[in-house]
């Protein structure tokens, strides 16, 4: 029973892309693996033993088909490759068991009647090898080989005592079972893919959100500066002049550059702390902004209410923190809300995640500090597939 919570931590701690994966590759694997068993119902009304040789024969061509077969499809879900070994054994060993199954099997019932089980031992092992390639496939070759199967089951209800008609009617059937089993696996295959798509983009938009802040700021950096320091290499190259020539100006243009420099200096100072720590208006603003533009959908509320200026810092850090953490591990939805309660404001994110978001790391922690040494708390805690951050400060 001790098994059973650790599946479930395990399952829950799955992205939802991961998830989605491991339910289709073993969907795909439980089918394979289960074809041996069709073969036995397929048959089992219809054998005829010719010694448990010939049975344990039939038993171990079936497995085989289907252990080459999973082999196949596990290295298209890995690889996305066709491995040769596992599909020439898969065939071989197919051929083998349709083989086996024609000749364990009656062709006619006691009173006569053809039965269909050669065509539906030709029929499911065709399906098998068509659903383990149909991983790195196209579809219209996969279509192409499930109308040859229909044509060929067909073919073999004919010779073995079918009429004509009785082998097209075998032949239609056939194809149309191929033809829905393939393309409900094929579905499958297409939906990962696109589920896979979208979580690169996600990742990609989240790079770009990032980038574009990075931008933002070297941008900024960039207008303070760039006047300061242009004015301070024309400056420097004027003194150098004027001390050549023993100019008295000389000193005025140096006390000019050391004033230059402070308040490039201070002026520094400002981008810097207006870029780490905005009013919480700002940072709100931001955030959605960012996690719009990163694919995540954000909502907030109360960002209108009334605080102090130190609350209104303190809990800019908490949202930019926050939206960090967000773009790290969050997916689809992004809540924010600001309460106040009295003398006190509580901020509150709660995001979607995706897999596994660690323990605390040292921007929390960080943060935690901050928000004690200005008299408040932090929380951080996993809600089933949400995380929930909050932040409280006196008001």
């Amino acid at each position: 029973m001790a098994a059973v919570p650790g599946l479930t931590r395990w399952w829950s701690s799955r992205s939802d892309t991961d998830r989605i994966e491991i339910y289709t590759r073993w969907s795909f694997h439980v089918t394979l693996l289960g074809m041996p068993f069709l073969l036995l119902v397929a048959t089992v009304s219809t054998h005829r033993s010719r010694g448990p040789l010939w049975d344990v024969a039939l038993a171990v061509a079936a497995l085989t088909t289907a252990v080459a077969c999973s082999a196949v499809t596990e290295a298209g879900f890995r690889r996305g490759v066709v491995p040769r070994g596992p599909l020439a054994a898969a065939v071989v060993a197919g051929a083998a068991t349709v083989g086996l199954g024609l000749l364990l099997t009656d062709a006619r019932t006691p009173e006569g009647v053809p039965t269909p089980t050669g065509p539906w031992y030709l029929a499911i092992v065709s399906a098998a090898v068509i659903v383990s390639l149909s991983v790195t496939t196209p579809y219209r070759t996969l279509l192409g080989w499930s109308g040859l199967a229909a044509v060929l089951s067909g073919v073999l209800a004919v010779l073995r005592g079918s009429p004509p008609v009785g082998g097209v009617v075998v032949a239609l059937s056939i194809g149309v079972a191929l033809g829905a089993f393939m393309g409900a696996f094929r579905f499958s295959v297409w939906l990962l893919d696109v589920v896979r798509e979208q979580e690169r983009a996600r990742g990609v938009q989240a790079q770009l959100a990032v980038a574009e802040e990075r931008l933002r700021f070297a941008r900024d950096l960039h207008d303070v500066m760039g006047r300061n320091l242009s004015a301070i290499a024309v400056k420097s190259q004027l003194a150098e002049q004027l001390v050549r020539r023993g100019r008295p100006e000389a000193a005025e243009e140096v006390a000019a550059i050391g004033a230059l420099a402070g308040s490039s200096l201070a002026e520094v100072r400002e981008v810097v702390r207006g870029y780490r720590a905005v009013d919480l208006r700002s940072e709100l603003a931001g955030a959605r902004s960012v996690l719009r533009a990163a694919g995540i959908d954000c909502t907030v509320t109360g960002e209108d209410v009334d605080l102090a200026e130190e609350a209104q810092v303190v809990l800019g850090w908490v949202v930019r923190e926050a939206v960090t953490n967000v773009l790290r591990h969050g997916s689809g939805t992004c809540t924010i809300a600001v309460t106040r309660n009295g003398a006190e404001v509580r901020l509150t994110v709660t995001n979607d995640v995706r897999g596994d978001v660690g323990a605390w790391g040292s921007g929390l922690t960080g943060l935690a500090e901050r928000l004690a040494a200005a008299g408040g708390r932090l929380t951080a805690e996993r809600r089933d597939s949400a995380f929930v951050l909050v932040g409280e400060v006196p008001a």
